[in-house]
């Protein structure tokens, strides 16, 4: 499970000086968080869906550590990712928006090194590498190096290197961007498997056909702020409409950063 408790984050002051900007409304604060709460329940996908500039990745990147929230919390299974880093982020498998590759090592030995990050030694290390790597259906890519990989194949190895050390809890910042139709269909299907065991999925995605048919629930952030959530039918029977995406519209007031 990952929660996320009343987060606030500006960029461009200090703490100290948040209030006192924001009172006077000086033009060089950014105001990325402000408020923002949800959970993201086990076994359920969950999507975070916002036009561009509403806090959608500042938000993940506070979650995997990257960043520091002035204000509130976020919490994996419990883990306060600020009081105790390095236990939130073993209950976390993170797939970033890009998929940089080391191209001189092959695809075992990426994720090989990412198992050695989370800790794994030995024999233990060298079982999760082949079960993901089984699980992921890529035994003809493993002894491969990366260069020249497909964006499906190496969507297939960031997808290995999130997973291998056998995670709770799933992130991902727009996860298709970029793949063709038979990579997100895959990468689909995975994210179904994983839901199904029990896993927390958290993802953003500026694709309304992709979460609506995936997302048990949907987390729509404006202006740092949650602007509502609930199945995607919920959201559809809040804003009076039929299609998430005109819902969405709907309830953020604009059609900004909206893409089909």
């Amino acid at each position: 499970m990952i929660q996320v408790n009343n987060l606030r984050k500006t960029f461009g002051c200090s703490k100290k000086t948040f209030l006192s900007r924001v009172n006077n409304k000086e033009q060089n604060t950014v105001i990325a968080l402000d408020g923002l709460s949800f959970t993201a329940n086990d076994g359920e996908i969950t999507g975070i869906l916002g036009p561009n500039g509403a806090g959608k990745t500042t938000c993940l990147r506070t979650l995997y550590g990257l960043l520091k929230a002035d204000e509130g919390s976020a919490t994996i299974d419990g883990i306060n990712v600020v009081e105790n880093p390095l236990a939130a982020r073993a209950r976390l498998g993170i797939f970033p928006d890009k998929f940089g590759l080391y191209e001189r090592l092959t695809a075992y030995e990426q994720i090989d090194y990412f198992a050695s990050i989370h800790g794994l030694q030995g024999s233990a290390k060298h079982q999760a590498i082949e079960t993901v790597i089984e699980d992921l259906e890529m035994s003809d890519l493993a002894h491969r190096k990366t260069l020249g990989f497909s964006q499906g194949q190496r969507m297939k190895v960031t997808l290995a290197q999130a997973l291998v050390h056998q995670p709770k809890n799933f992130v991902l910042d727009e996860p298709t961007r970029g793949l063709d139709v038979m990579s997100t269909r895959v990468l689909r299907n995975y994210l179904a498997r994983f839901k199904e065991k029990g896993h927390c999925i958290l993802f953003s995605s500026h694709v309304m056909q992709e979460v609506a048919a995936l997302c048990d629930r949907v987390v729509i952030v404006a202006n740092g702020k949650l602007a509502a959530e609930g199945t995607p039918a919920e959201l559809c029977e809040l804003a009076g409409e039929t299609q998430l995406e005109e819902a969405f519209v709907k309830i953020i007031g604009s059609d900004e950063g909206v893409a089909a």
